[in-house]
């Protein structure tokens, strides 16, 4: 967790570290009271500005999901798993409405979108990195 981030992502670097720690909350990677990098340490493994990552923080303590003890660190808060989780499902699940509709008014048919779907929960990786090569075959398969 909180490893990689990819900088050429139209996803904002911020969003990206927000979206990792909410992920893994949901997933129970990250648990009540497990202590997060230090903004320093973080921005370094990421090599990314201390601001982006303190913003990222300040944003993630806003929603309720973190704490920050002066001197000490940030912490997750107890009690919030099973609302992220239900957050990050409400999240999901309306952008895979959005590429489905998308995709049907584009003339894809169920079984590419099965298709493309299937072969997408085989990698592993960052939800923010380049589509796998593989997939994109996938986009000149059919005419």
């Amino acid at each position: 967790m909180l490893s990689s981030i990819d900088i050429h992502s139209s996803v904002a670097v911020y969003v990206q570290i927000e979206n990792h720690v909410q992920f893994a909350i949901a997933s129970g990677r990250l648990k009540p009271t497990d202590q997060l990098p230090s903004v320093r340490e973080l921005s370094e493994r990421l090599e990314v500005n201390p601001n982006t990552v303190a913003k990222a923080y300040r944003d993630l303590e806003v929603m309720g999901l973190l704490y920050t003890r002066r001197g000490m660190g940030v912490f997750v808060n107890k009690g919030i798993e099973a609302k992220c989780r239900e957050d990050c499902r409400r999240r999901i699940i309306g952008r895979m409405h959005e590429v489905v509709a998308e995709a049907k008014a584009a003339g894809l048919e169920s079984d590419e979108v099965n298709e493309i779907v299937a072969k997408s929960l085989t990698f592993e990786g960052s939800p923010y990195g380049p589509t796998p090569a593989s997939l994109l075959t996938l986009a000149k398969k059919r005419k």
